[in-house]
């Protein structure tokens, strides 16, 4: 059977949660070697270290840390749905608590971008 996009399946909060832990976790993947460069400046010495946390202070680079901790925040809720749908019996209020969980990450990604500025 052929699926198209506006098939019934993909209108589900559950399917977005499904798509999001998918999305998110491949964004995380890219961003790790980002992140071994940085473990690697701090090896170098203190002043390759010092200018690249100088290049951070930048509002653009701010924004990117607070979409990196929303990838965060989505990726746990997406990895705890998932525990509970293989550990717990399955429950129609599951839906509420998957919206819950990604409205929980956008408020810890604002709620990180109001402190990294």
């Amino acid at each position: 059977m052929v699926r198209t996009v506006g098939a019934p399946h993909r209108r589900q909060v559950l399917w977005w949660a499904f798509l999001m832990h998918r999305v998110s976790g491949v964004l995380l993947a890219l961003f790790l070697p980002f992140h071994f460069l940085v473990l690697g400046f701090a090896i170098k010495g203190d002043a390759t270290l010092d200018g690249f946390l100088a290049w951070t202070e930048n509002p653009l680079v701010k924004l990117a840390e607070t979409g990196l901790f929303l990838l965060l925040a989505v990726h746990l809720a997406g990895g705890l749905r998932l525990l509970a749908l293989e550990l717990l019996a399955w429950r129609s209020w599951q839906k509420n608590m998957a919206a819950l969980a990604a409205g929980a990450a956008l408020a810890g990604a604002l709620l990180f971008l109001g402190v990294a500025w």
